[in-house]
């Protein structure tokens, strides 16, 4: 199932590099707590210290903060409306996600299920199975191409013990452009990034070995990769 209404459309743009590597990347119970109106940063985005009704999330290195479950305000941040599949109306933005109850908006848990077209400004690639998910604010999303969209997925059992923001040991990662970046955009910071994580590591896939002894070889090639990541997640881009 998926929500009613449906806010664009997200394709995979496929990057290859010189080396052949391939780019790409509960409805709840809710409790109304009294206050109304948010506090300092606009309205549930995220923000770098803690505040009134805010914790902090540091699972896979993800380090936001966030609004607690059941506050609840009159006003909300930049995002967009959706309708959950319990026909309730939730509002999505800045990592939270509110549902509408008794004349305000409530700070809960994310409906599973639902599709966004957008995954929150920060988050977490989180490696399972082989499979990326994205963390943020206790809830986790997946891509789904048949859909183009994330969706709010229930965590496997076991992710979050032993899930790794390592990417896993491959010659490829898939990037999906997350801010519209054009074509021509996407192969510049692809090789921006590429140059960086030589740059980082001293491995360079295009040469022979790495260009680098063959002791040192495996280490630094995952090295490489990790950097090539955050490079391209730093710009925008979500990364499997």
């Amino acid at each position: 199932m998926r929500e009613h209404a449906r806010y664009g459309s997200r394709t995979p743009v496929l990057l290859v590099l010189a080396l052949g590597l391939t780019l790409a990347p509960t409805g709840a119970a809710l409790a109304q707590h009294g206050g109304g109106g948010f506090h300092a940063g606009g309205g549930g985005a995220m923000h770098s210290g803690a505040g009134p009704n805010m914790h902090f999330d540091g699972r896979f290195s993800h380090n936001q903060y966030y609004f607690n479950h059941g506050f609840a305000t009159h006003s909300l941040p930049p995002g967009r409306e959706l309708m959950g599949h319990d026909g309730g109306r939730y509002w999505y933005g800045g990592g939270n996600w509110y549902r509408y109850h008794g004349g305000s908006w409530i700070v809960g848990t994310a409906p599973l299920g639902l599709f966004v077209p957008e995954l929150p400004p920060s988050y977490s690639t989180v490696w399972w199975g082989g499979a990326p998910y994205y963390y943020a604010n206790e809830t986790y999303y997946s891509w789904d191409d048949s859909q183009q969209g994330y969706q709010v997925v229930a965590p496997p059992s076991g992710i979050d013990t032993q899930g790794t923001i390592d990417p896993p040991g491959s010659n490829q990662i898939f990037v999906y452009p997350r801010s519209g970046q054009t074509d021509e955009q996407q192969r510049n910071d692809r090789y921006q990034c590429h140059r960086w994580a030589v740059q980082q590591t001293g491995f360079d896939p295009t040469l022979a070995g790495g260009g680098v002894p063959s002791g040192q070889a495996s280490d630094l090639r995952d090295r490489y990769f990790r950097a090539q990541v955050a490079c391209l997640q730093g710009r925008g881009y979500a990364v499997e």
